[in-house]
């Protein structure tokens, strides 16, 4: 039994706010996670004309599962777009991975026979809720983490360096990566708008307003003014222990803080051909793999080699490649090691330009994708996402 996508839509991507009022939240940071994630549902469902009833799971990616997206957003945000409460729902948690895998873990699922039709996807207002909010400054890794990596335990900023670091990516390529992002990201935005559902969001003055568009890409964006901006997460005790750091990675060459929702509804092709419904593509294979949690940004490269394998393809084969830019030395780090042609890397921008919804960014990539191969004509798309702790995974879809 093969998977497929039937329908793929998400939220415009709106800027973040940043804590310390060092930055006012964009048009959806006073809109709750839940209502954001209900109109896209609703949109999703509208869209393929599907009956409701026949979803028999809601899987969705979170990663601050806290506050107001404490809750199973999914069940609740079904629930709150007036939808059957015959359908449950679940929330993943795979860090940035986490709407890519609710999206695999749909497709498992139908693959093995459980489910004929499921909606998978993921939300984050990293406004409302934002990073780190579970943590309650507790301790997370516990004695035998810390035992075994210390001293080298480091965050993500850090980890972005030694990509850098030990790939030979300099300041000025990760700056030209982030221009070339955003100008990428404003050539597609004609295209991306088709898979944008407008929604409804209360300003700071509580009068509501239809958003419709991104908010994060910024068109003019010049290596000259990347280049003027500060080191961001400079760190004494890890240059100590990691004197090969150069201090490049900066706000303007880093995925941007967003506020975001995404959702696709998977199908088994039996079951869509029974009700009349013309696929949008094929789940091919996935992958998952944990990688050093040290370097932690670098499982994109044996991900994507798993998944090759697994699909029986090689990257000759794959028109179009979505590696998440958590950090520009990732995506140049992957495009380093597998000597990969850039015009078929990240074509319509990525994280730097868009912005990266924690939970919601991998059901966000792929609904890009799809509408990029459509727009091009091209066969095979593959994602893949670093995660915290060492971790990615890789997908690969065929258009139909």
């Amino acid at each position: 039994m093969s998977a497929v996508i039937v329908e793929a839509v998400r939220s415009p991507l709106g800027r973040g706010r940043m804590a310390k009022g060092e930055r006012p939240g964009g048009s959806l940071s006073e809109l709750h996670p839940v209502d954001l994630l209900a109109q896209v549902l609703r949109g999703l469902v509208d869209r393929s004309g599907i009956d409701p009833d026949l979803v028999e799971d809601v899987i969705i990616g979170c990663v601050s599962q806290a506050a107001e997206q404490a809750f199973t957003p999914g069940r609740l945000a079904w629930l709150g777009a007036g939808l059957p409460d015959c359908v449950p729902g679940v929330t993943i948690d795979r860090r940035c991975g986490s709407g890519q895998q609710a999206i695999e873990f749909g497709a498992h699922g139908i693959i093995a026979g459980a489910y004929g039709a499921v909606v998978a996807g993921g939300v984050e207002s990293m406004s409302r809720v934002p990073m780190g909010s579970a943590r309650l400054d507790a301790d997370v890794f516990g004695a035998g983490v810390a035992e075994r990596y210390a001293p080298g335990l480091i965050g993500q900023g850090v980890a972005a360096e030694l990509v850098a670091a030990r790939y030979g990516i300099s300041r000025e390529e990760m700056d030209e990566y982030a221009a070339r992002s955003h100008a990428r990201a404003a050539a597609a935005a004609a295209v991306m708008a088709r898979e944008i559902v407008p929604v409804t969001a209360p300003g700071a003055d509580g009068e509501a307003r239809a958003v419709a568009s991104d908010e994060t890409i910024r068109p003019g964006t010049t290596v000259e003014a990347l280049a003027a901006l500060r080191p961001s997460f400079t760190d004494a005790a890890a240059l100590g222990r990691h004197p090969e750091i150069t201090w490049s990675v900066t706000a303007g060459n880093s995925s941007q803080i967003t506020d975001g929702a995404a959702a696709l509804l998977l199908m088994s092709e039996e079951l869509a051909g029974r009700l009349g419904l013309r696929p949008r593509a094929r789940i091919v294979a996935t992958a998952v793999c944990g990688s050093d949690p040290v370097m932690m940004l670098t499982g994109p490269i044996p991900a994507t080699e798993k998944v090759l394998a697994r699909a029986k393809l090689s990257l000759e084969d794959i028109d179009h490649v979505e590696v998440n830019e958590a950090f520009a030395s990732v995506p140049l780090a992957w495009q380093r090691h597998f000597g990969f042609d850039g015009d078929r890397l990240n074509p319509s921008g990525g994280a730097i330009a868009l912005g990266h919804p924690l939970g919601a960014s991998g059901a966000r990539l792929t609904t890009t994708m799809l509408g990029a191969l459509e727009a091009s004509g091209g066969r095979y798309g593959l994602q893949t996402m670093c995660e915290n702790g060492g971790m990615a995974n890789a997908l690969i879809i065929e258009r139909l």
